[in-house]
């Protein structure tokens, strides 16, 4: 059973909703430690007072406002948890909207919420059932570590879960990252599309989805204990330059559709326009004249000029 993170209440109008906030993920990285490589003596960090240039103990250490150089207001955990705003011990709902309308850049970690006894049964499933049924999510004000945050309460699997969400002048305007005006043509869109169709999942479940980055890191561990040869390396693939973007189109979907076990045959895309005859035969006629110019040109200029 995951340990609480926060207990209070959620705030629906004039119901309120006793809750436990406990984590929604699980880290299963792998995590190093740093050690001396002289005597492989294990390296830490500790925390000296620099008046009494010792080491305290967590019990000896508190939190405090720096006023300045040498003048720090203490806070405690007390009054942290005695904060005169109304989000300090409760979780706020502001307002109901459509999922679609958050940008997801905003959404950031996920926590489950859970009923606190049986006094909460019956509002906490009347708010998942009335969240459920509108198709919307709502939006919250809620104070933790010391500032107040933004949230997202959403409903998953019958269980309240709230997103920590960014405040709007938190996010940066992303215009200074857009590339120099380029053209693309419907062809081009369509083939992209294509390959889409040829990529597009029901789930996101799957050996493909796995987190390959802990297991390559779990054989060389392995490798090193055993002192056995560390596992080679894959030869990166080298990224073609695309001179041809149809075609790139193209191919993409004959290997998606072959990775997936299908037949390639031929890829629903369509083909770049050829040009057409008369366009053609006009650039040719236009090529020889050019060409009889300057053979005319270099005739004249080589003539001598008649005496007089």
């Amino acid at each position: 059973m995951p340990r609480t993170i926060w207990s209070g209440a959620i705030s629906f109008g004039l119901v309120t909703v006793p809750i436990n906030v406990v984590g929604a993920t699980e880290d299963h990285s792998i995590h190093f430690h740093q050690y001396h490589l002289e005597d492989g003596g294990r390296v830490r960090y500790r925390k000296i007072c620099e008046l009494e240039d010792r080491e305290v103990s967590q019990e000896e250490i508190g939190k405090g406002y720096e006023l300045t150089k040498t003048q720090v207001i203490p806070i405690t955990d007390e009054d942290l948890s005695n904060l005169p705003l109304p989000t300090a011990k409760a979780i706020e709902i502001d307002a109901f909207v459509p999922l679609e309308s958050v940008d997801p850049i905003r959404i950031g970690e996920g926590y489950y919420l859970q009923p606190a006894g049986q006094v909460a049964a019956k509002p906490y499933k009347l708010l998942v059932q009335a969240l459920g049924r509108s198709a919307k999510v709502a939006v919250a004000k809620y104070a933790w570590s010391g500032r107040e945050r933004l949230g997202l309460l959403r409903v998953r699997d019958d269980v309240l879960v709230l997103h920590a969400m960014r405040w709007p002048d938190e996010i940066r305007d992303p215009s200074e990252l857009l590339p120099p005006p380029v053209e693309v043509s419907e062809e081009e869109i369509e083939g992209a599309l294509a390959l889409m169709d040829t990529m597009t999942r029901e789930d996101l479940e799957g050996e493909e989805f796995q987190d390959r980055y802990t297991e390559a890191m779990a054989q060389i561990i392995e490798a090193k204990r055993g002192e056995k040869p560390l596992p080679e390396a894959p030869e990166p693939e080298q990224p073609a330059q695309v001179l041809d973007l149809m075609s790139a189109l193209q191919e993409s979907v004959s290997k998606a559709k072959a990775s997936r076990g299908e037949p390639a045959g031929d890829a629903d895309v369509h083909e770049l326009p050829k040009p057409k005859k008369k366009a053609a035969a006009a650039k040719k006629q236009a090529a020889k004249k050019a060409t009889a110019k300057k053979t005319t040109a270099k005739k004249t200029a080589g003539r001598r000029p008649r005496s007089a």
